[in-house]
């Protein structure tokens, strides 16, 4: 019971974890523009994300528009999009795989090793699937603030962390939780030794004693 609570628990967590993912991938605030130092740009806030950049103005309208061409964009920039993908698809498999071997899903309810294998198995993946998305965070994190303290990129084109990136950290940390609460909710096989032989104990002799 304790297990199949851990269980539960493990998939939720991931599973909210997957979503997160999928917001912060689509959010176009992975950097925004900074105010720092002299920078102060009151009319309008600049945001960029994996797959457009927004304007906002200060009257609340904002203005969106789609990198152009694939082979313009930065090589970080590039592989920061496939690991979030990846995450995503990721997220996706283990999520089935992990239903399965739900202790609470009548999958495979004849075959126990298997059922709890696969919830395993989900467990792994959402892992894989979490580092993935915290490694292609971290990287686009520190791009970002190894160009903020860069003496020679100009005041009014540094950026800071946006809100993707703080929402893709705290799901990433969520799906490894829950993949690692995954691969723990199989519980170990008690070793079984074989029943003891009691040894036949020796008949009394028949014979007379001689003194």
């Amino acid at each position: 019971m304790a297990s199949g609570g851990l269980q539960m628990l493990g998939f939720v967590l991931a599973f909210i974890g997957w979503i997160g993912i999928v917001v912060s991938t689509a959010m176009p605030q992975w950097k925004i523009s900074s105010y720092a130092g002299d920078n102060i740009v009151t009319a309008q806030a600049i945001y960029e994300g994996l797959w457009m950049s927004c304007v906002m103005q200060s009257t609340g309208q904002m203005q969106c528009k789609v990198y152009d061409s694939l082979l313009k964009l930065e090589g970080s920039l590039q592989a920061t999009r496939a690991l979030m993908v990846a995450s995503i698809l990721l997220g996706i498999i283990a999520s089935f795989v992990a239903m399965i071997g739900m202790k609470c899903m009548k999958c495979m309810e004849s075959d126990e090793p298997k059922k709890m294998l696969m919830a395993v198995i989900g467990g792994i993946v959402f892992l894989v699937s979490g580092f993935a998305a915290l490694v292609a965070t971290s990287w686009y994190g520190n791009r970002v603030a190894r160009d903020f303290f860069n003496p020679y990129t100009p005041v009014n084109t540094r950026f800071e962390f946006g809100q993707a990136l703080f929402i893709g950290w705290a799901a990433a940390s969520l799906t490894i939780l829950g993949g690692a609460f995954l691969c723990c909710s199989c519980p170990r096989r008690e070793t079984s030794y074989p029943p003891s032989r009691p040894y036949p104990k020796s008949a009394p002799s028949g014979g007379k004693d001689y003194v």
